[in-house]
């Protein structure tokens, strides 16, 4: 017979993924390696997979018959004589394995624990720690800990190892580049997303991940949050794609952003870039996604914020930081769908561009060469001539090598009869402003003349993305530029690309052996910032569901969402609920869903389980407070107890009003 505690340790052996230098080291331990480390120390951010590492570790201790100690850090007391007495085999019997689990929550034990503790540990005995926060550093380069102490930072899954996990776990290949995408290599968030794929998608649906999983998902990766602005705080951290103290302030005037700065700062996701704070993969798309579930009027209105000081920053700031901003612009929009046609966010090809230099320029003319034919070679030689600086060449990050170039032209008007007779693209560019509204002297036409990326040719790429933002921002900076102009050559796949943002001229030059469309639009007519408007008008949000629709579960987050903006009135009026059976009959379902809220609320303390669920409803929602806490301390309530007759509050008002749905009044 086997015991259930074996069928448990077998099934998570065979779901493990990853992790086999860590696994391979604890056993080279358990076997009793004298050069194997005596301490091992995991860290990482929620959800990496520390306390899943830790639970097959300790399988391994087990299997290897040893005496197993677990301690989870957030029930450890600021007594270490607590916590001695509950780690105490570990002092007394020999071959001990300790592990302990969330290690941040008492990370004011460990300078006793180096110092006091360890040493003291019986022979053979073995310490496995896992949190949040690397050691502190007096340990690490301790020389007298240098050989038993082995410190690891878990990384997200590659690629390879999250879909073995999507694969193990009998997600169907059409929705495993979705889950993907949303966990970003996240091993809690892969593991939660592919048990909703598993059970909640038909076949014809795409994967999208449930408000639980969400609420699973932030706890796990970004645990409590202090207050209703440090939430605020994260929403922008998870919608901008760098969070600067200075980016912050704008958007959120009211708070102190230096204090809300530093806290994201700390955060254990979230990584410290010279342009700011970026959140790990897995929390951004969590953060959004539960904003966009929880909050969608709050999001929009964050989001737009965003893109107004962006904006703003585009007509103003110096030179040297307007080059990214359009891309960073772009970015809030990313789930957009005309952006989704024309742009990528992939960092599989990362590249850096820098200016034409002259050792450069054989290698450009090779790839043009080769991509577009000796012809179009001549041509990038003749502009690299006249307009050196108009080019911008592509490295990859990782080895340096040039994989690309671009060169976006600025052409005075007079045009150079020499440049007509020469580059036929640019012949039938000026060809085109003089058929529609030509270009007076003292004004000029910006034209992405080239676009050679050999390995990606012509589709949407990283260098795609940057060379757009450049042309974008010298559009927005530059005075007199009267048309964009855009050349591609599968004239008929870009023309669908660009609908609605740029106009296809009809023109077709040919170069060589090969025919070009060329795309324009007439800055004259749409000035930059409406033109970017377009991108933010386009983002498609999801379609409401009709009442039919309505589950229990959804039911319940759509009263919980009319609850959140109770004092907005416009987003009470957008919010789901509205949408319900409940209100279909009703003349101004807004209003009248708000008096019957109250009252069924109110309705609450009718039985004696539901006058504390009455008044932390009231306060929570109806009496201003703004937060929580604030609703808590009027009720003179510890927080624990006040969330604790919200949850029974928020049941019984779910379970009363889906009565109604259900049944009617």
């Amino acid at each position: 017979m086997v015991s259930v505690g074996e069928r448990l340790s077998r099934a998570r052996i065979r779901a493990f993924v990853g992790r086999d230098e860590e696994l391979g080291c604890f056993e080279r331990a358990l076997a009793g390696d004298p050069q194997a480390p005596f301490a091992f120390y995991v860290f990482g951010p929620g959800g990496i997979g520390k306390s899943t590492l830790l639970r097959c570790l300790a399988d391994q201790a087990r299997g290897a018959g040893r005496l197993l100690v677990e301690v989870d850090g957030r029930f450890v007391s600021r007594d270490p004589d607590d916590f001695e007495r509950a780690a105490g085999p570990f002092l007394d019997v020999p071959g001990t394995v300790l592990v302990l689990d969330s290690f941040e929550h008492c990370q004011w034990l460990e300078s006793w624990l180096w110092q006091h503790f360890l040493p003291r540990a019986a022979d053979g005995t073995l310490v496995v720690l896992a949190g949040r926060h690397t050691a502190q550093p007096q340990w690490t380069a301790d020389p007298a800990w240098a050989g038993l102490l082995r410190v690891t930072e878990l990384a997200p899954f590659s690629e390879e190892q999250a879909r073995s996990l999507l694969v193990a776990a009998q997600i169907r290949p059409e929705l495993r580049d979705r889950v993907l995408r949303f966990a970003g290599g996240n091993p809690l968030a892969l593991s939660l997303a592919a048990a909703a794929g598993s059970t909640g998608c038909s076949r014809e649906e795409i994967w999208s991940p449930s408000a639980d999983v969400l609420r699973t998902l932030l706890a796990g990766l970004i645990g409590e949050v202090p207050t209703a602005a440090h939430r605020r705080a994260l929403e922008v951290a998870a919608q901008a794609h760098s969070t600067s103290e200075e980016l912050l302030t704008a958007v959120l005037p009211e708070e102190d952003t230096h204090l809300l700065f530093s806290w994201l700062r700390d955060l254990p996701f979230m990584e410290s870039t010279h342009r700011g704070l970026h959140p790990h993969d897995a929390a951004r798309e969590t953060l959004a996604a539960d904003l966009r579930w929880r909050a969608p009027h709050a999001f929009v209105t964050m989001r737009q914020r965003l893109a107004e000081e962006y904006l703003r920053i585009l007509r103003e700031a110096p030179e040297e930081r307007v080059w990214t901003v359009t891309d960073e612009l772009f970015y809030l929009f990313r789930d957009g769908k005309i952006l989704a046609r024309l742009r990528t966010w992939s960092r599989e090809d990362e590249v850096h561009d820098r200016p034409l230099h002259p050792d450069d320029l054989d290698v450009v003319l090779r790839m043009a060469e080769e991509t577009e034919g000796p012809a179009s070679a001549e041509l990038v030689r003749y502009w690299a001539q006249r307009q050196p600086q108009a080019f911008s060449v592509y490295r990859l990050v990782s080895t340096g090598r040039i994989v690309a170039f671009t060169a976006r032209l600025a052409l005075p008007a007079p045009p150079d009869p020499q440049d007509l007779a020469t580059d036929p693209v640019v012949a039938a560019a000026w060809e085109h402003t003089e058929s529609t509204a030509p270009v007076s002297t003292g004004e000029h036409i910006g034209i992405s003349r080239f676009s050679v990326y050999p390995e990606r040719y012509q589709v949407p790429s990283r260098v795609i993305d940057l060379s757009s933002s450049r042309a974008q921002a010298e559009a927005a900076r530059a005075r007199g530029r009267a048309y964009g102009f855009a050349v591609w050559r599968d004239a008929e796949a870009w023309a669908e690309r660009v609908k609605g943002t740029l106009s296809d001229t009809g023109a077709r030059p040919r170069v060589g052996d090969h025919t070009y469309g060329l795309f324009g639009v007439d800055w004259r007519h749409v000035p930059v910032e409406a033109w970017l408007g377009r991108f933010i008008s386009a983002v498609e949000e999801p379609a409401p569901s009709g009442p039919p629709g309505f589950s229990r579960a959804t039911f319940d987050q759509a009263v919980r969402e009319a609850l959140t903006h109770w004092r907005d009135p416009a987003a009470f009026a957008a919010c789901a609920l509205t949408r319900t059976r409940l209100a279909a009959d009703l003349p101004d379902p807004a209003q009248e869903l708000r008096a019957l809220l109250r009252q069924t609320v109110d309705d609450l303390a009718g039985d004696p389980r539901g006058v504390r669920a009455r008044d932390a409803l009231t306060a929570g929602y109806f009496s201003g407070a703004p937060t929580q806490e604030a609703a808590a301390r009027r009720l003179a309530l510890p927080y624990g107890t006040y969330r604790r007759h919200l949850r029974q509050g928020l049941d019984l008002l779910c379970e009363a009003l889906w009565r109604q749905e259900l049944f009617g009044p």
